[in-house]
């Protein structure tokens, strides 16, 4: 996870797809085929048969959530100080 001091877009997006690559990698690896987001957990929890597999899986998801809202916000300030 990035430092306060490392947050910048360009960070997080380096970020977010070292995550993206992951998560990619757990959701090939046990051919998870939720349809939308609300359902990738309970597909998760039933087919990640390893739990430390389980545990990154979560990780990982509650990492890009944080970093997606932290870019948001960094965004909305850009724009904001832009005007």
């Amino acid at each position: 996870m990035l430092s306060a001091e490392e947050l910048t877009i360009t960070n997080i997006r380096k970020e977010l797809d070292r995550i993206s690559s992951q998560m990619m990698q757990l959701i090939q690896k046990y051919s998870l085929d939720a349809t939308n987001a609300l359902e990738i957990i309970p597909v998760a929890r039933r087919k990640i048969s390893d739990p430390k597999d389980y545990i990154r899986f979560l990780e990982l998801s509650l990492e890009g959530r944080i970093l997606g809202e932290a870019a948001e916000a960094l965004e909305k300030a850009t724009v904001k100080n832009g005007d």
